[in-house]
């Protein structure tokens, strides 16, 4: 049987065309997705909450609660990785990339690889020798307690902002877009339900749903991937052809030239992820923290890897399906109607002019328009706002926001939107879940039990609830804001480009270079943080004489913050405990010596071979 599609041509095929965007759009979700999604919402919450339940009928400590009692082995530590780094933001952000700039910002997922490849050599070795709760804890113990509460507080905010805020606000316009859900019931539903399951279990219970969520969200995205390649007109062949056929083969590349309108050039990508990569699967607590809960050294180095090669999957599974759609609307196989407006509300900025949007219609003339966080051509075009939409030459233009409610609204027979939906909601619940637990541990080790270190370990588990729910409510509050940023993928990665830089340069500098010292460290946190936030408020503000994209701008930060910490270690030398010592690498290779598992397991291995396979995928893509 053939799987329904729109047809292309039926400009009236809905009466309820949406003429004020994304909530407007017909949902036609059948009973039999609803079941799915209520089945899968019980049976999630009720996991997680029962893995809880169980550890402290066993008589867990905090250590169980926070660490799952270092006993995660590398399937599951990889696994939840994954899990935890794949959230909404992925599933709509990439689809909304895909279609904009096709696979350019696949170069997020296929650096990843490498980055987890240096978590895996360098710095889980350090991490599970000294058993460290936190990454905070780290830094005490190689620099001082100073850099452990800037580095405490810096991953809480991180934490509320980035890792829940954007997830629950792309979930929600998601579950909008399908659903015609209100945005912020959605945002709260999806914070509360993930919020029982985390307060009550733990680290345990969120990465043993993250798991299960991880295989959830493959099967949901390998769905769309794979009716989407069964509507395209001649497969990849012909995907290829229509792309030549419009101007746009560079679509279908990963690396791009220095005029491409992604704004992402292949040297900003070399130069610029090492720098965001390493804070965010190095030194990032809502990640590693998995790697801190390892049973063994092995199983904090294979785990890594393991998640390594299943990084190389989002291209195709997240990022393609986005390619696609565009391809399918170009082929006339989707019907551009069906996709959300993009909506104009309050102000546009014209030419570097902020103007305000008044009632009526306000007719625009110059040559680049900034709308709704969208860059728009105008140059010798007509365009004007009327009713909150922008129209240029006659066409409304549409928020590509919508792209992933777009195919799931236009290609999936119902059921299958249930499943997929499914996913949707493991890649929030997840990646929120996972967020929550790292804030209630950083809070509890880094600021309680440094503060009254007589604090009982039942006395910190309420203390790590009791944050977890406060957390969970600042991100809520926080999240419609997010509506500023025009891409949501490109939104926070210029937030991770200004926040990492500091961070990176203490983590590297910490483990590769003896003399970095501990006022260097300090000093550096705190000028790079302050230069990181004036670097992100001209980029907020969109102040005209700023044009550094944030890829070159984190990597520009990272110089500067380099050169300071270099400096001052040299005027003041730092004076090694035994114990910080012992958390500086002798020379690079001195992180090879561990003899590590026998046969395909070793993480020597592993690590070359996922090496060599990103270098060859590259060299195919480029």
């Amino acid at each position: 049987m053939d799987l329904p599609i729109r047809p292309a041509s039926g400009r009236n095929s809905r009466s309820n065309s949406n003429e004020k965007g994304i909530a407007a759009v017909s949902t036609n979700l059948g009973p039999i997705d609803s079941a799915i999604i209520v089945l899968y919402l019980i049976g999630i919450v009720t996991l997680g909450v029962w893995a809880g339940l169980r550890r402290r009928r066993a008589g867990a400590v905090g250590s169980d609660y926070f660490l799952a009692g270092s006993s995660l082995t590398w399937p599951v530590i990889g696994l939840a990785l994954f899990s935890t780094n794949i959230s909404t933001i992925h599933l709509v952000g990439f689809a909304q990339e895909g279609y904009d700039n096709g696979l350019a910002y696949g170069n997020f997922e296929w650096m990843a690889p490498f980055t987890l490849i240096i978590l895996a050599l360098f710095f889980a070795p350090f991490y599970i020798r000294s058993r460290v709760a936190t990454l905070p804890d780290f830094l005490e113990m190689r620099y001082n307690r100073p850099c452990r509460d800037w580095l405490a507080i810096l991953s809480i905010v991180a934490a509320v902002f980035m890792h829940i805020g954007f997830s629950l606000y792309m979930g929600a316009v998601l579950l909008q877009g399908m659903f015609g859900l209100n945005l912020y019931f959605s945002i709260a539903a999806t914070a509360i339900l993930t919020g029982i399951y985390t307060i009550v279990g733990g680290l345990l219970a969120v990465v043993l749903t993250e798991s299960i969520q991880s295989i959830i969200l493959v099967i949901g995205a390998v769905i769309i991937t794979s009716i989407s390649y069964y509507h395209l007109d001649g497969g990849f062949s012909g995907m290829y052809d229509t792309l030549a056929a419009v101007g746009e083969l560079e679509k279908a590349t990963v690396l791009r030239s220095a005029d491409d309108p992604s704004n992402l050039p292949w040297y900003a990508v070399f130069l610029g992820y090492p720098v965001i990569g390493i804070w965010y699967w190095c030194a990032d607590q809502t990640i590693v923290q998995r790697v801190l809960g390892a049973k063994d050294e092995n199983h904090a180095r294979v785990g890594p890897l393991f998640c390594g090669f299943i990084k190389i999957l989002p291209v195709f599974l997240f990022v393609l399906p986005g390619l696609m759609c565009y391809v399918l609307v170009q082929q006339e196989r989707m019907d551009l109607d069906q996709m959300a407006n993009l909506s104009v509300q309050d102000r546009v900025v014209l030419d570097g002019v902020d103007l305000p949007v008044g009632p009526g219609r306000m007719t625009l003339e110059g040559a680049t328009l900034l709308a709704a966080g969208k860059t728009v051509d105008i140059a010798g075009r007509q365009a004007y706002i009327e009713n909150g939409l922008l129209v240029v030459d006659g066409q409304k233009q549409k928020d590509t926001k919508d792209a992933y409610g777009f195919m799931m609204r236009e290609l999936l027979p119902v059921g299958v939107r249930g499943i997929v939906a499914a996913a949707l909601l493991a890649a929030l619940m997840s990646t929120v879940s996972g967020a929550l637990n790292s804030i209630a541990t950083l809070f509890s080790y880094d600021i309680v039990k440094r503060w009254r270190p007589q604090t009982s370990d039942r006395a910190l588990v309420t203390v790590g609830r009791t944050t977890t729910f406060v957390a969970m409510i600042v991100a809520i509050i926080w999240s419609p804001f997010i509506e500023r940023f025009g891409s949501m993928y490109q939104g926070i990665t210029a937030m991770i480009c200004y926040i990492a830089p500091p961070i990176t340069c203490v983590f590297l500098l910490g483990v590769f270079w003896r003399r970095a010292s501990a006022t260097a460290a300090q000093a550096t946190l705190y000028i790079g943080s302050a230069l990181g936030f004036v670097v992100f408020l001209l980029d907020w503000y969109k102040v005209a004489w700023w044009t550094v994209p944030p890829m070159m701008a984190t990597f520009y930060l990272l110089v500067a913050c380099v050169l300071i910490q270099v400096a001052i270690s040299l005027a003041v030398p730092h004076r090694h405990t035994p114990t910080s010592a012992r958390l500086v690498w002798a020379h690079p290779l001195e992180c090879l010596q561990s003899p590590g598992w026998p046969g395909i397991g070793n993480y020597k291995l592993l690590a070359l071979v996922l090496f060599v396979v990103m270098v060859a995928l590259y060299a195919v893509f480029a």
